[in-house]
């Protein structure tokens, strides 16, 4: 099977984004106003839909929501061409994280996982890879005792079967928490790992990204290290082997701009392309990313909008 005709299979999290986008700063006990929209989301849901926007013709996702959004979640994925695998639990609500953007258009994230990270050996099947060229997985899987024994359990089967995997390590803050050791090891056997700068240096305890993206080379054997409006880096076997920008672009919200380089670079290198080549797809995807409110592409369907009038 050429790599274009199978399927991206992304094992990950979906979550109900509330983005809250504030042009002055926070104002403790008191109010702040702010444009608040209620939307889809998801480190591992919006890297699938990047993809398919970037032309993946078979892209599917493995997930697990609560009962209360979890019809909602699968229209806005079938809306974005994504097959949703959803599963549905009864006993914890969808993961919902709450997005505060400030006015430079970065974001500082309250995260509660809920029924993402429930997400259970149980919960899949080898049979998933049927048809897949390529796994990815979310690093999100990885801070918590059952959706880290399920990534793994993908992951080797993923290897048994002759199928890449890559990982996106998702938050320095939680790999902190995990532990780089405990992150490294459970995520041993990736072929691609997509750690912005700041995962990168948690990783590796080294400033400088190139150091960095070099050293993680040697333990995966492709590293694209995302750097934000500075573009990306390429690594393969302990050296820096290409430096890509990104363009030029005037952002609004900084969130999901890493799920779309993970997404578009993902649908490249199915295609055919090469790391240099994927990654200017990728950093293409992030630029578009961070001019639109939300993770998703400009056309994904929001369940609501709530604003507080400025004054």
């Amino acid at each position: 099977m050429s790599p274009a005709a199978g399927a991206l299979l992304v094992v990950g999290d979906v979550v109900t984004d509330v983005v809250a986008r504030h042009r002055t700063p926070l104002a403790p006990a008191t109010d702040t106003a702010a444009e608040i929209r209620t939307l889809p989301g998801g480190a591992g849901a919006n890297a699938a839909c990047w993809a398919a926007r970037s032309g993946c013709l078979d892209v599917r996702i493995l997930g697990r929501v609560g009962t209360d959004a979890a019809d909602w979640h699968e229209r806005a994925l079938r809306g974005a061409g994504v097959r949703p695998l959803l599963v549905r639990d009864a006993g914890a609500a969808t993961a919902t994280v709450i997005a505060l953007v400030d006015s430079s258009a970065e974001r500082t994230f309250l995260t509660d996982s809920g029924a993402a990270l429930r997400l259970s050996p149980g919960d899949w099947s080898a049979g998933l890879l049927d048809g897949v060229a390529r796994l990815h997985l979310s690093g999100y899987l990885f801070f918590a005792a059952p959706s880290r024994e399920t990534a793994r359990l993908a992951l080797r089967d993923a290897r048994d079967a002759g199928v890449p995997v890559s990982v996106d390590p998702a938050s320095a803050g939680f790999l902190a928490e995990l532990g780089v050791d405990a992150f490294l090891t459970a995520a041993g056997g990736a072929e691609v790992l997509l750690p912005n700068a700041d995962e990168a240096r948690s990783l590796t305890g080294r400033d400088d990204p190139e150091v960095a993206a070099a050293e993680l080379s040697r333990r995966f054997p492709l590293v694209v290290v995302t750097l934000g409006a500075a573009g990306a880096l390429v690594a393969e076997d302990g050296a820096v082997t290409a430096r890509v920008s990104a363009p030029p672009a005037r952002p609004v919200d900084s969130t999901g701009a890493g799920d779309a380089f993970t997404g578009a670079f993902l649908a490249a290198l199915l295609a055919g392309a090469d790391p240099a080549k994927a990654t200017e797809a990728g950093c293409r995807a992030g630029a578009e990313a961070v001019t639109v409110v939300g993770g998703r592409p400009a056309d994904e369907p929001a369940h609501g909008r709530r604003s507080k009038a400025d004054g």
